[in-house]
Parts: structure tokens; C-alpha cells; sequence
């Protein structure tokens, strides 16, 4: 009788661990392999070899680019280098991407992570960049006010929080105001490694002001890409291993309430919204497994969805790039400017189209 209660158990024991094991593949999307959906003339970004993981563009076709992210699982070509923020302007006829100098004498350039960046444009368009930082993999909102004649940034405060222990992505909604995501519950590395696995869906969207700090939206399977409508009404938060965006109404008082959920075969990263159109642009990842084990002979592939009337009982969904890895390796992010599109990825090159 005990041997056959301990094999049983067993039995359960390693039942579970093939339906984890199951779910997790399907969750990281392990089967898919792409389809190339080529865009004329592009070519790669002069300056940018170590990632572009998100990047945020200025009504005058200035851009915001972070690179050299060290993310805990995920491929980088530059480990004992820190990371920084680029600039381009995409008014030039073969715009390429420059260092931008940081200044401020109590920021550490030497543990400089930077992850997702937004930025908030004042009265006296004073230009602030907000960017998620992981100093020794921990995190930070770093405050930057962009001056452009100098072409650096001013490093004015660094924000931290309890409620902000795995950032990965904010929208700003003034200097020293935003939402944020933060992809796991746990802040310890071996039990963020178990609630990805196990899919425990934690993961949360947090308020932050320098007086109000709050849970706004959780239930999460690695909350990743959050913006916002152009008319500042609906915030969008991307679900990475569930394949999903969320779309939420905000209210006056910075709640939001959940108004419905698009799903894709793809695992959607940072999300950028065309300001004039409000279409929403997405970098995503086809195969999720190739993103967390890197193979550089069947390297991450790239994908482009853009979603044109989101807010409809029908929103359209259009592939418009897509690659195997041979020319863009792991797309986080896309955002259009007159006609032309810009790629970024997570630790690989940026790539700019005409659309």
C-alpha cells in the first residue's frame, strides 16, 4: 500500500510538471516559426548594435533610444559595458543615432541599465525623459530634463518605491508622474524564475506620484508595454506570455477600469501610439523561446503589428514586418514618423523603413 501511495504521487508529481512544462511553451509560443513580411527600403541604423530596446519619438522627429539593456535570461552583447540613451533625428535624409552625455553629479553612469523610457513635454515645452533603470538588476525611475541645445540629458532625481521592484515599462504623465509596469510579483531572482514558469500571473500596473502611490491594475502574465490614447483617456498594457493587450478607461482620479482585451499569436512587448491616428504599434516576439535561450544559429525573430481602431467592436490587425532573425534579431518596439518606420530590439540593432 505505501509503495503504490508513493508511486502514485509521484505519478501526480510528474503530471504536473509536464503540464507546466506544456502551458510554459505554449505561453512563450515555442512551436511558431515566421514568415518573412519584407518593407522597402530599409536599412539598419548606423550607431546601435547592442539593442534599442524602446524608444520614444518627439512631435519635431527627435528620438529617444535606450540601449544596452542587461535583462536577467536575456542575450547581451555588451555585459561589461553600461547601458545609455541615443538620439536621432528622423529628419535627416540617412538619420543615424548619437550618445546622448548625461550630466548631474549624483547619478551613476557606471551601473546605468536603462529599460522602458517615456518622455513629458511641460507648458514651456521643457522636454523631461523618464527611464526605467536597473542599477545591480534592481529598479529605479531615473528623471532627465533633455537639453537640446547641448544635445545631453540633466539627470534631476532617481524615483524608487516598494511597489516598483521590477519595472519594465512606464507611461509619463507629468515629470515626477507615471503608470508603470512591473513584469514579475517576486523581486528574488530564483522565485521570479518559478512564478514565469509556473504562470502565477502577479504582475502589476502601478500610480505613481510623489504623493500617491498605488496598485492600479494587476492579474498580469508579465505585464511589459504600457502608453496611452492620444486624447489621454484609455491606457494600453501589454500581457507578454498571455498574448494580450489590455485596454483600460482612465478616470480623473488615475484609477482605471478594465474595458476589454485583444489577443495575438505573438508575444507582444512595448506598445507606441501614432499620435494623429491612434493607431497602436507593437514589437513583438514570435517565439518567446528563442528570446529566454539565445541560439545564435537560429537566432529570435522580429515582428510588427500595427492595430488601427482599437478602441471598436473591430479593431484591424495588420502584420506589417516581419523576419527570422536573418536581418533583426528580438523586436521590443515600433513607432512611425511621416511615412517611415523605426524598429528596436531588445539587445540586437534598430532597423528604419519606409512604410
Amino acid at each position: 500500500m505505501a509503495k503504490l501511495l508513493v508511486l502514485t504521487v509521484l505519478g501526480l508529481g510528474l503530471g504536473l510538471i509536464r503540464d507546466y512544462r506544456s502551458s510554459y511553451r505554449t505561453r512563450l509560443n515555442a512551436a511558431r516559426e515566421v514568415i518573412p513580411v519584407e518593407l522597402l527600403n530599409c536599412h539598419l541604423v548606423k550607431g546601435i548594435d547592442t539593442g534599442s530596446e524602446d524608444l520614444e519619438i518627439l512631435p519635431n522627429g527627435l528620438t529617444f533610444i535606450s540601449s544596452g539593456l542587461k535583462y536577467p535570461g536575456i542575450k547581451s552583447f555588451e555585459l561589461n559595458k553600461p547601458g545609455k540613451i541615443l538620439l536621432m533625428d528622423l529628419n535627416e535624409e540617412d538619420p543615424a543615432a548619437l550618445d546622448l552625455k548625461i550630466t548631474g553629479s549624483n547619478f551613476d553612469l557606471t551601473s546605468f541599465n536603462p529599460h522602458g523610457i517615456s518622455t513629458f513635454t511641460d507648458e514651456d515645452n521643457t522636454v523631461y525623459l523618464l527611464v526605467v533603470n536597473h542599477p545591480d538588476f534592481k529598479s529605479t525611475v531615473e528623471l532627465f530634463k533633455f537639453q537640446k541645445e547641448e544635445k545631453s540629458l540633466l539627470h534631476l532625481k532617481t524615483i524608487k518605491h516598494e511597489l516598483l521592484p521590477n519595472l519594465n515599462d512606464l507611461v509619463a504623465m507629468g515629470p515626477e508622474q507615471f503608470y508603470a509596469t512591473n513584469d514579475h510579483y517576486f523581486a528574488d531572482s530564483y522565485l521570479r524564475s518559478w512564478e514565469m514558469y509556473l504562470g502565477l500571473a502577479w504582475s502589476y500596473v502601478v500610480y505613481y506620484s510623489p504623493n500617491d502611490v498605488r496598485v492600479v491594475a494587476d492579474r498580469f502574465d508579465f505585464a511589459n508595454g504600457i502608453n496611452i490614447s492620444p486624447d489621454g483617456k484609455y491606457v494600453y498594457i501589454s500581457e507578454l506570455l498571455a498574448h494580450k493587450i489590455h485596454v483600460y478607461e482612465k478616470h480623473a482620479n488615475w484609477t482605471l477600469t478594465p474595458l476589454k482585451w485583444l489577443t495575438f499569436n505573438t508575444l507582444v512587448d512595448n506598445l507606441s501610439v501614432d499620435p494623429v491616428t491612434g493607431d497602436v504599434w507593437v514589437g513583438c516576439h514570435p517565439n518567446g523561446m528563442k528570446i529566454f535561450f539565445y541560439d545564435a544559429e537560429d537566432p529570435p525573430a522580429s515582428e510588427v503589428i500595427q492595430i488601427q481602431n482599437i478602441l471598436t467592436d473591430e479593431p484591424k490587425v495588420t502584420q506589417v514586418y516581419a523576419d527570422n532573425g536573418t536581418v533583426l534579431q528580438g523586436s521590443t518596439v515600433a513607432s512611425v514618423y511621416k511615412g517611415k518606420l523605426l524598429i528596436g530590439t531588445v539587445f540586437h540593432k534598430a532597423l528604419y523603413c519606409e512604410l
